[in-house]
């Protein structure tokens, strides 16, 4: 078989590809166990740490995939819905305002509008519907979704901004375009 540079450049993509997929699934992983074992009630703060993390490395639609496999995994372990809405919304928007701008706040800003006030407001009628929710306002959940997604965006903010100080920021996303 002749190698082309067509051949290599799939190759070269397919690469980052299985790349962004394995680090997608740790942070799965990380924020499944994290959410498990220290545990708040009705926050996650770690969840949102991970998708301030996976904004910057990954981007939107591979850290959307992570924060849903999370969410899922979540709900396996007897969390309600609640476990992936909270999770999806900020971690996609979060991705994409990164990705459009590079600015770290701007990741920070998508995670807690994306969760504090987006996910808290997709989840109030999801809650009514399948667990049977009898709280009178969609802002029921604002109250806890909004600190969690805070508090958790600014750990992750900064974690990078610490890996960033010690230049091992820009070592890790060289190797993720690799």
């Amino acid at each position: 078989m002749k190698v082309t540079a067509d051949t290599h450049t799939m190759t070269r993509a397919n690469s980052l590809s299985v790349r962004r997929m394995v680090l997608a699934a740790m942070l799965a992983g990380l924020g499944f166990v994290l959410s498990t074992f220290v545990y708040f009630p009705s926050m996650a703060p770690f969840q949102h740490f991970c998708n301030i993390l996976g904004a910057v490395f990954l981007g939107p639609w591979y850290g959307f995939a992570a924060a849903l496999l999370t969410g899922l995994l979540r709900m396996l372990t007897g969390r309600t819905i609640q476990a992936v809405v909270g999770a999806v919304f900020g971690a996609f928007l979060s991705g994409l305002l990164y990705q459009k701008t590079q600015k770290l706040w701007m990741g920070y800003v998508g995670e807690v509008i994306g969760t504090g006030f987006i996910s808290a407001m997709v989840a109030y009628p999801l809650m009514k519907q399948f667990y049977g929710l009898d709280a009178q306002s969609p802002f029921f959940y604002i109250p806890a979704y909004l600190p969690s997604s805070a508090v958790g965006g600014l750990m992750g903010c900064a974690v990078i901004l610490l890996l960033k100080r010690s230049g091992a920021l820009d070592r890790m996303l060289e190797q993720l375009k690799r």
